[in-house]
């Protein structure tokens, strides 16, 4: 998306070492007002992305997220 907020940085800020919490704040920063960040967490979300800050959301907050709607699923269906 030419609106999305990264569009104007390099992908590596979205893509910091993993060891790395302040670099993941600071793509996490820039986020958080773009106009486009609903659409790409879902994306994210919906293709597995395993790396990088999608929608403000690092790899281990969209693991949770991801965990957190299968179980709610699963109750529902039971």
């Amino acid at each position: 998306y030419e609106e999305a907020a990264c569009a104007s940085y390099p992908a590596e800020v979205f893509f910091p070492p993993i060891d790395s919490p302040s670099a993941a704040s600071a793509a996490k920063a820039i986020c958080e007002g773009c106009p486009v960040r609903e659409e790409c967490l879902s994306f994210a979300l919906e293709t597995a992305q395993v790396e990088g800050v999608w929608g403000a959301m690092d790899a281990g907050e969209r693991r949770r997220m991801r965990r957190r709607n299968r179980d709610r699923e699963r109750r529902r269906a039971s």
